[in-house]
């Protein structure tokens, strides 16, 4: 036996096209406020939509543009080019409209991050002309790409930054390996110099490659901890031995501040000898200038261990602490065009107390101290 299956279509409903500015969907229906089917899909969408009529008036704007646009809140039934911040925006607009086509350019928008901070924010916006049925003008698509943009330049810097690194040392040693090749040495001492010099470099290319491969590990969560109960206060004596010679060049004044019985931790002792070495390496070399009081301590209580590596030096400027902790950064350009490093230490630092569930917070002040604090749940 078959059925038959009648296919019933309703008589359309007139749909208001009043507009709301800024209220979620939910409290318009709560404030009995008729809402168009249209723009409760429109203020669903991640990506900020704008209409403007053809005299460049704003005539909707998705709740996304709230978002994307907090301290610059694009207003409705305003002219676009008149609004702060939306300047490039309504620029693109008029040259759609002139062309008569679709354009996409990137834009950049300043906000102000408290004080005389100012953050700025990539944005692709893409804007089509509407044909005369639909009453001119154009609409407007944003997307926030400041990650992306980002993402980018670390990647050119690093390229950049690890191409010298490795060129350095591949040079020398090559140098030297001609050397030796021509025979011009004779002597034994020469020969041990000229062996020390490879040796020294080599090792510096392998602590690049070491520290690209420990990202890597931690970052994609194929690094298993081996945990042991060891003394955060030995740790600590291991890793300024090994730096022993950093120490010397610098001559900081350190301090450790830990229990009588040195503290005891339950971790990777491993991850724990990079995390230590990248936090008193980075304030060693990022303060060269004499005068530097390091501190390393370690609180315990019943619940945490906090753990804290904090100088008096050149401070991290308040724009570039969002970052520091990713991939290849190297913060405060301005006085480290000398120092050499790829920008992997402190992305490793964090991934690494964060393998162990435990946080990590900075505080920074140019020109009077740095302050890394971990918190280790017991």
């Amino acid at each position: 036996m078959s059925a038959a299956i009648t296919a019933i279509s309703e008589p359309p409903v007139a749909v208001s096209t009043s507009t709301v500015r800024w209220q979620s969907p939910s409290s318009r229906l709560q404030a009995g406020v008729p809402l168009p089917l249209l723009e409760m899909l429109l203020d669903e969408i991640p990506q900020g939509l704008l209409v403007v009529d053809a005299q460049g008036m704003v005539t909707h704007a998705n709740l996304a543009m709230s978002a994307l646009f907090p301290q610059q809140s694009v207003r409705q039934y305003c002219f676009l080019a008149e609004q702060p911040g939306m300047e490039a925006v309504a620029g693109l607009i008029v040259d759609a409209l002139e062309l008569q086509q679709r354009v996409k350019s990137e834009v950049r928008v300043g906000f102000k991050a408290g004080g005389n901070v100012v953050e700025e924010r990539h944005y692709q916006a893409t804007v089509a002309p509407m044909d005369a049925l639909n009453g001119g003008g154009a609409w407007v698509m944003v997307e926030d790409v400041t990650d992306h943009a980002l993402t980018e330049q670390i990647r050119k810097d690093f390229v950049t930054n690890a191409s010298h690194e490795l060129r350095t040392p591949l040079s020398l040693i090559h140098g030297y390996i001609e050397t030796l090749k021509s025979g011009m040495i004779k002597s034994a001492g020469s020969l041990n110099r000229c062996l020390d010099v490879m040796e020294k470099h080599s090792k510096r290319m392998m602590r690049i490659i070491e520290d690209m491969l420990t990202i890597s590990r931690l970052e994609s969560g194929d690094a298993q901890l081996r945990t042991e109960t060891f003394l955060v206060r030995g740790c600590v004596e291991d890793v300024l031995e090994h730096l022993t010679a950093l120490i010397e060049a610098r001559q900081p004044q350190i301090t450790l501040h830990f229990p009588d019985r040195g503290g005891m931790l339950n971790g990777d002792r491993f991850y724990w000898d990079q995390i230590f070495t990248n936090l008193i390496e980075n304030a060693l070399k990022e303060n060269p200038q004499p005068g530097l009081h390091l501190t390393i301590s370690g609180e315990w209580t019943e619940t945490e261990c906090m753990l804290t590596v904090a100088d008096n030096g050149v401070g991290i400027p308040a724009e570039d602490v969002p970052f520091v902790f990713k991939r290849f950064f190297r913060c405060a350009k301005h006085h480290s065009q000398d120092i050499k490093g790829t920008g992997l230490g402190l992305s490793i630092v964090k991934r690494a107390v964060e393998a162990h569930g435990a946080t990590i917070e900075l505080h920074s002040e140019v020109g009077l101290r740095t302050e890394f604090i971990m918190r280790v749940p017991l």
